[in-house]
């Protein structure tokens, strides 16, 4: 194994994490001040290896950026990207739901990660079930995922229903979207735990980063499987 982390006072950079678990390191930007996110993010180009960085603003980036890092920012999934890693095939199709405009940013933290780590992503946005017709029209695409990650706040039922229409494993993502009842995410995370249809996986309220990782292990046990 290559060199494990690097200490640079204030961090242990986890260096060897692509070797370990097939992934990048992934910093989580918030909380961190931007002089510190920049010496994280140099320090990984210097030992030449690609980056992510979740929930990242749009201050931080626009003072990590003077810094002439080869960096990618979508400002709507605050997700920062630092080169590009050395991708495998994944084999298999991913499809990321989400049942409203307001869920996007945590849909997109999703499809963006997944996309860095290598996953072919089809994107099925604004089908919750308030009019279910949306979903029943686009149901026949989405069956032909492997894996489906289901995002939705208020009271998170989507999951549920397209749990109930396909094969694939589904990945639940409750969002922190909704009127007071629904406690910040609290409420729909309630309802995806407590879901009768089968087969659904649930991850902590906004976490799409969480959310890809995981799909993008199914997939990398898929393509094993076909090998």
């Amino acid at each position: 194994m290559s060199e494990v982390y690097s200490d640079i006072g204030f961090a242990k950079l986890d260096l060897s994490r692509t070797e370990r678990t097939g992934q990048p390191e992934t910093i989580y930007c918030a909380g961190k001040t931007k002089e510190q996110l920049l010496k994280i993010l140099q320090t990984f180009q210097a030992k030449g290896q690609a980056v992510l960085g979740t929930r990242c603003s749009v201050a931080q980036y626009e003072y990590v950026k003077t810094g002439g890092l080869p960096l990618k920012y979508d400002e709507l999934s605050r997700v920062l990207m630092l080169g590009s890693p050395q991708k495998e095939i994944l084999h298999g199709k991913l499809a990321i739901c989400a049942a409203g405009t307001a869920d996007l940013p945590v849909a997109e933290e999703a499809a963006l990660v997944a996309e860095f780590l290598g996953a072919e992503v089809n994107r099925q946005y604004d089908v919750g079930i308030t009019g279910l017709h949306r979903l029943l029209s686009k149901i026949e695409e989405i069956r032909e995922a492997d894996v489906i990650i289901s995002v939705a706040g208020m009271e998170g039922a989507l999951a549920s229903v397209i749990a109930g229409l396909v094969k694939a494993p589904v990945i639940a993502v409750p969002t922190s979207v909704g009127y007071g009842a629904s406690f910040g995410g609290l409420a729909p995370l309630l309802t995806m735990i407590n879901s009768c249809a089968e087969g659904i996986s649930v991850v902590n309220i906004d976490n799409g980063f969480g959310a890809a990782v995981q799909a993008c292990r199914i997939l990398r046990l898929i393509g094993k499987n076909n090998d």
